[in-house]
């Protein structure tokens, strides 16, 4: 197993102080990056551990902040917190780019070549990187088939990769149409995994606590998910020696 370190970093957000979890590589010369957005519930050790994962196979990881370093275990809190988030595109670009510098400071990155992949609310900030026109080599979402405003697909600058579970009912087939129909007409690079029996949320193993309705976790697509994020990642920000 290669070394990998880790540490917590705090910056500013959404007038909040986040705080970010970032793992680094085994090595000291600069390497490939990518941010990492969490479900609404926010940050978690689901997704510090899919840094230190991404960071075991040579990427510097952050994992980012979506509310102040707090974990939102009760569904209402976080309805209310990202319902009115995920209907504004400028707050998710803000945190999004809050994050986003906050890796590209960091001195083991290469500037030059970043992804970002996000589950939920943290892939719709994926997303809405893409649509202002960020610089990035890939887009990876999961139960995160949001639209834009009109238009602004087309500002896309890489491959988007977007995981959704057949039975989700916060992402149904008329959100999955949509966000077809937007990545198509704007000429991105796109690529849509239904993953059969899946409800939303099912990457994300079970929590004891209460989730919102059609919320549950599928292990065996969970890991297939991972494995198709890793591959795109592979294809479009390979590590090199």
């Amino acid at each position: 197993m290669k070394t990998v370190t880790t540490r917590a970093v705090e910056y500013p957000a959404d007038a909040l102080t986040m705080i970010g979890h970032l793992a680094l590589p085994a090595g000291t010369g600069r390497r490939p990056a990518v941010l990492i957005g969490p479900e609404g519930m926010g940050l978690s050790d689901v997704e510090r551990g899919r840094a230190e994962a991404l960071a075991e196979l040579g990427y510097v990881a952050l994992a980012f902040d979506l509310h102040g370093g707090r974990y939102l275990s009760n569904p209402e809190d976080m309805l209310a917190r990202c319902m009115p988030l995920l209907a504004d595109p400028d707050r998710m670009r803000g945190i999004g780019h809050a994050a986003l510098d906050v890796l590209r400071a960091e001195p083991r990155v290469d500037p030059d070549r970043i992804a970002a992949i996000g589950y939920g609310t943290g892939g719709a900030i994926a997303l809405e990187l893409g649509r202002q026109g960020v610089d990035l080599r890939a887009i990876g979402t999961v139960n995160a088939l949001t639209t834009g405003r009109p238009g602004e697909a087309a500002r896309i600058p890489c491959p988007v990769w977007a995981g959704v579970g057949s039975e989700d009912p916060i992402m149904p087939p008329a959100q999955r149409d949509a966000f077809i129909a937007e990545m198509q007409a704007a000429g991105v690079d796109w690529r849509l995994t239904v993953y059969g029996g899946a409800l939303h949320g099912f990457h994300h193993p079970t929590v004891d606590h209460a989730t919102p309705v059609g919320v549950g976790y599928h292990p065996r697509h969970a890991q297939r998910a991972w494995c198709d994020i890793v591959d795109l990642l592979t294809e479009c920000l390979p590590v090199t020696a």
